[in-house]
């Protein structure tokens, strides 16, 4: 399971229409309202890095309107208290 947390900037008046727009994309789990230098965060668990690649250069960059940059960090190596390929389907 690869999982990413995208980054994102968003034009202020689209900011519930983007949230819900990447919540509907196919590997998204979970969007955070952030602070800070970045509006929103999404949470990508997905299969390989093709899945990947489709939700960020594909959705995300180019089907949804009103986001006006991104930032997407990889992570290497995580820690769950639960078995996390389980709960997100991923056995």
């Amino acid at each position: 399971m690869i999982t990413a947390i995208i980054l994102v900037n968003v034009e202020r008046q689209s900011l519930a229409a983007v949230t819900k727009e990447i919540l509907a994309v196919d590997g998204i789990v979970e969007v955070h309202a952030v602070v800070g230098e970045y509006d929103l965060a999404a949470i990508a668990r997905v299969k390989d890095q093709q899945q990947l690649s489709s939700i960020i250069a594909d959705k995300m960059c180019n089907q949804i309107p009103g986001i006006t940059h991104t930032k997407t960090l990889l992570s290497l190596n995580a820690q769950y208290n639960y078995d996390a390929a389980a709960a997100y389907g991923m056995e």
